[in-house]
């Protein structure tokens, strides 16, 4: 069932629909609010990912920060995908598309991806997600990570980091309140 919540995204009040079935469906999650609070302005355009969008705080965020961005809001919860398109259009956020992974151009790469990635998928499927789309980041792009210390986070970093080509480097970028947030950067 759809419910209205009030948030405040980029410095923006914002009402947004939420849903049960939805991660984070009745308030903005705390991993998520570290990520947003700890990562750094976005440019002003470029192609941008939420993976994992939910009922979209994250994509919302960016399309607020940079309204000339084009942000790929990504998930396999089709009512994450609604609400989160529901949440773009009722606040003029244009450039957000809420699509399923199969809909994105196998060509198509990001300037930046931020993401509270699905943790408790498992290990394995978690680690393919990543390597499906990390690789994607254009040189000089970036991707900030939020995850939880006692979910791995540091292990995390040291699996990207071996794993992920010389192209990129990884650093944990920030930590508060029991979360990382997990910087992959794209040498130029």
């Amino acid at each position: 069932m759809r419910r209205e919540l009030k948030v405040t995204l980029q410095g923006h009040p914002l009402t947004v629909q939420v849903s049960s079935g939805v991660f984070s469906g009745n308030r903005l999650d705390l991993g998520t609010s570290v990520l947003l609070k700890h990562v750094p302005t976005p440019p002003a355009n470029g192609d941008f990912m939420d993976l994992g969008c939910g009922w979209g705080p994250i994509a919302l965020s960016l399309g607020l920060s940079s309204p000339e961005a084009r942000v790929w809001a990504l998930d396999v919860n089709e009512r994450a995908l609604d609400l989160t398109q529901t949440n773009a259009r009722s606040h003029g956020l244009n450039g957000i598309r809420a699509l399923v992974a199969e809909q994105v151009p196998a060509e198509q790469t990001f300037d930046l991806i931020w993401s509270n990635p699905p943790i408790r998928i498992g290990k394995e499927p978690l680690h393919q997600l990543l390597m499906a789309w990390l690789p994607r980041l254009n040189p000089g792009g970036a991707a900030y990570l939020v995850v939880q210390k006692n979910l791995g986070a540091d292990s995390l970093i040291l699996w990207l980091d071996q794993t992920l080509s010389e192209r990129f480097s990884v650093s944990k970028h920030a930590s508060s309140k029991g979360y990382r947030v997990i910087e992959v950067l794209a040498r130029p």
